[in-house]
């Protein structure tokens, strides 16, 4: 009879360690675990610095668009002239803005 309870025993208690072990594992590396919610998070964080970048893209685009649809603007005309066809005054240095893209 010892020998019976000494059994069970150690079942249930080799039972729970498995449980207990399989629920740790996939508290930390499951498809829903911590170690994917940190991934997760950079990507998030990625995703929102490129939404960023895009949406200045998008306004600076926006802003040369409407300075040169809705009303005529000569400064910036003559600005796109100089950097376009390198033309200046005499005697009048000229300095290019080089982009890194």
């Amino acid at each position: 009879m010892k020998l019976l309870q000494i059994f069970r025993l150690r079942k249930f208690i080799f039972v729970n360690i498995l449980l207990f072990s399989y629920v740790i594992l996939n508290l930390l590396d499951g498809e829903r675990g911590l170690v994917s919610y940190i991934e997760k998070l950079n990507i998030k964080e990625q995703l929102l610095i490129e939404k960023k970048s895009i949406r200045n893209q998008l306004n600076i685009i926006e802003m040369k668009n409407n300075l040169l649809t809705n009303t005529i603007d000569l400064d910036y005309l003559e600005t796109l002239y100089r950097e376009k066809f390198m033309v200046g005054k005499p005697n009048e240095k000229i300095y290019k803005k080089f982009n890194d893209n």
